[in-house]
């Protein structure tokens, strides 16, 4: 005879929109003893002593010498396929450094309000997830805390393909990996260009030159809790997406932190 499991308590439920665009919302609901805060447990003193006294650099600046010596350690097939990525990739990232100065192409709507206007368009060019808040400059990195021109900062994640990425270690998984870059370097700029029909100012933080630590602001957004793996966990697809931001002079409303569970999750299991 089977035994029973007993019901948990729930503390609250999350209601976000579905997978894909035009997927009906889902629910989550998360059990009382994973509730923790919305976001993540972390002190603002902490954080603000940490960004002065030891403020954070880009991996292409503090790690150079390592991603100089990947190449050196690349079978014949990796290393065609990284040529050809970077090949694609490159105009991406160059295109994404100029966009800060790029003026808008339309006249904004006196007072209204572009939060779901951007969202939706993000949604139908294929982000999964989307979501507003303030660019925090704390996580700025140091070579990048000028570039930044805008405050208001659109979190955008790209699904990973999931069959692809099962196959790890693989070239299989080195596509759906550097091929979702490719194809969210590209989408960026398309929602910059829409945006700046609207009548304001886009620039595009890369995925694969990014302006600072993008997690926090992702929490900040409500897409997502940091996981004990130190990736942003989203309801949809964990830590199977890839990141990027716009910034825009836009206005926007924010989101919110939300407590998914995923704190308490980890910890249980980081410990069980």
């Amino acid at each position: 005879m089977l035994k029973e499991i007993p019901k948990k308590t729930v503390s609250h439920v999350v209601t976000r929109p579905g997978r894909l665009h035009g997927d009906p919302d889902v629910e989550i609901p998360v059990a009382i003893d994973l509730a923790t805060v919305p976001g993540i447990p972390k002190r603002d003193e902490d954080v603000s002593f940490y960004s002065r006294v030891y403020p954070v650099e880009s991996q292409n600046i503090e790690k150079a010498a390592d991603r100089d010596w990947v190449w050196t350690v690349y079978t014949a097939e990796v290393l065609k396929y990284r040529e050809r990525h970077d090949e694609i990739n490159q105009p991406l990232v160059d295109a994404s450094l100029l966009t800060g100065d790029i003026q808008p192409t339309g006249t904004p709507e006196a007072g209204k309000d572009m939060t779901a206007v951007i969202r939706l368009k993000a949604r139908e060019l294929g982000f999964g997830e989307v979501g507003f808040t303030k660019f925090d400059h704390k996580y700025a990195y140091m070579s990048k805390k000028r570039w930044v021109k805008y405050e208001h900062t659109i979190c955008l994640a790209l699904e990973q393909d999931y069959y692809q990425t099962q196959t790890i270690p693989s070239i299989e998984a080195e596509f759906a990996h550097f091929g979702t870059y490719e194809i969210e370097g590209a989408l960026a700029l398309d929602l910059a260009d829409y945006i700046r029909s609207l009548g304001y100012h886009a620039q595009v933080h890369s995925p694969n030159d990014n302006s600072g630590v993008y997690i926090p602001m992702f929490v900040a957004a409500g897409l997502g809790q940091l996981g004990a793996n130190g990736q942003l966990l989203s309801p949809h697809f964990g830590s199977r997406a890839r990141l990027a931001m716009i910034t825009t002079d836009a206005p926007i409303t924010y989101d919110e932190p939300v407590d998914y569970g995923l704190h308490n999750f980890c910890q249980i299991a980081r410990f069980a």
